[in-house]
C-alpha cells in the first residue's frame, strides 16, 4: 500500500500496517483467481488474459503512480536487472504458466500444488540469501500443509495415492517455483515508492507477455468480447492484480518472506470455502479440521524468534 499517500488517521493507514490482514486478503483474491481461471478455461485465452491483466493493472495505477515514477525513475533504472527479474518471475512467467496450466489440470490438483509455495519461497531464500527457516516457521508450514491436505483429500489422506499429475500439474508447479523466486527477490527491492515498483513491473510484465499473446491470437484462440470475458478481466485486474500484489508486497516488506509465505496456504483454504458457497458443497468435519490446522500453522510460522534449522 502506498504509505505516503494515506492520511495517518484514516482506515487505510491502519490497514497499511496490518501485514496479517493484507496477506490474508491477498490470499483470498488469489483463491478467487484460481477458481475463476478454471471456470473460464477454454473460453478465455490464458496468455491473452495474462497480458491484458498487466496492461489493465498498469493503467489503473498510472494516475496514482506517475508522480512517484517521475521521482523514482533514476533509482529504478539503476536497478533494472532486479526489476526485470521481478517482472519476469512475478508477473510474466508465473502468471502465464498458472493460467495455461488450468487449461489441463483439475482444481484439486492445482490447490494441492499451491500448498507447496511456502517451501519454494524458503528454498529460494536459503539459496540466494542464506535465510534459514526457524523451527517455528518449519513447524508452522508443516502444520498448515497438513491442514491443506486434510481439506483437499476430504479427510482421506489415502486419496493422495490416486492423484495423477499431468502436464498442467507440472506447469502449475513450475509457476509456483518461479513465484517463490519472486517472493524471495522482493526483499532486495530498491528503495522506491511501492506504486513506482509495481507499475514498473506490471508494464515490463505486459511487454514480456505481448509476443506470447500475439502468438496465441494467431493460433486462433481469440478473446470473445462477452460478459464472462469482461467480468473475468475486471476481477483479475482489480482484485487478483492491483490489490493482491499491493497487499502481498506490503506484507512481505513488513514481516519478511518466510513469515509471509505461510499465508499462501490460505489460498487453497479459501478455494474450498468458495466451492462450498458458490457450488453448494456441504461443510463437513474434515473442513473444520483442515481450517484449524491451516490457521494454527499460519500463526505459528508468522511468529518471530526461535532457533534456526541447521
Amino acid at each position: 500500500m502506498p504509505a505516503d499517500d494515506i492520511k495517518p488517521s484514516s482506515p487505510l493507514a491502519w490497514l497499511n500496517n496490518q501485514p496479517y490482514v493484507l496477506l490474508t486478503l491477498a490470499s483470498l483474491f488469489w483463491a478467487g483467481n484460481i477458481v475463476l481461471a478454471r471456470y473460464v478455461a477454454g473460453h478465455v485465452p490464458p496468455l491473452t488474459l495474462s497480458c491484458i491483466r498487466w496492461i489493465g493493472t498498469f493503467l489503473m495505477l498510472w494516475p496514482f503512480a506517475r508522480t512517484h515514477l517521475a521521482r523514482d525513475w533514476r533509482t529504478l533504472l539503476a536497478h533494472w536487472p532486479l526489476l526485470l527479474l521481478l517482472a519476469l518471475t512475478g508477473f510474466a512467467i508465473n502468471n502465464a504458466l498458472s493460467y495455461w496450466a488450468m487449461q489441463y489440470t483439475q482444481a484439486l490438483n492445482g490447490l494441492l500444488i499451491q500448498s507447496s509455495t511456502p517451501l519454494f519461497v524458503a528454498l529460494w531464500s536459503l539459496l540466494l540469501f542464506g535465510v534459514r527457516l526457524s523451527l517455528a516457521q518449519f513447524a508452522g508450514i508443516a502444520m498448515s500443509l497438513s491442514g491443506v491436505l486434510v481439506i483437499l483429500t476430504r479427510g482421506d489422506l489415502g486419496a493422495l495415492a490416486g492423484i495423477q499429475f499431468n502436464r498442467g500439474d507440472l506447469m502449475f508447479a513450475g509457476a509456483l517455483l518461479v513465484f517463490g523466486l519472486y517472493s524471495a527477490a522482493m526483499t532486495r527491492r530498491p528503495a522506491v515508492h511501492q506504486l513506482s515498483l509495481i507499475s514498473c513491473c506490471t508494464a515490463l510484465g505486459a511487454v514480456l507477455l505481448l509476443p506470447l499473446a500475439v502468438w496465441e491470437y494467431s493460433s486462433g484462440f481469440v478473446l470473445a468480447p462477452d460478459l464472462l470475458s469482461i467480468a473475468t478481466l475486471g476481477y483479475v485486474v482489480v482484485f487478483a492484480s492491483t490489490l493482491a500484489y499491493l497487499f502481498f508486497n506490503r506484507g512481505i516488506s513488513l514481516i519478511g518472506p518466510n513469515r509471509a509465505a505461510p499465508f499462501l496456504h490460505l489460498v487453497p483454504l479459501f478455494g474450498s470455502v468458495l466451492a462450498i458457497l458458490l457450488l453448494g458443497e456441504e461443510l463437513r468435519l474434515f473442513h473444520l479440521m483442515g481450517y484449524a490446522l491451516v490457521i494454527a500453522g499460519v500463526i505459528i510460522a508468522s511468529r518471530t524468534g526461535g532457533p534456526k534449522m541447521a
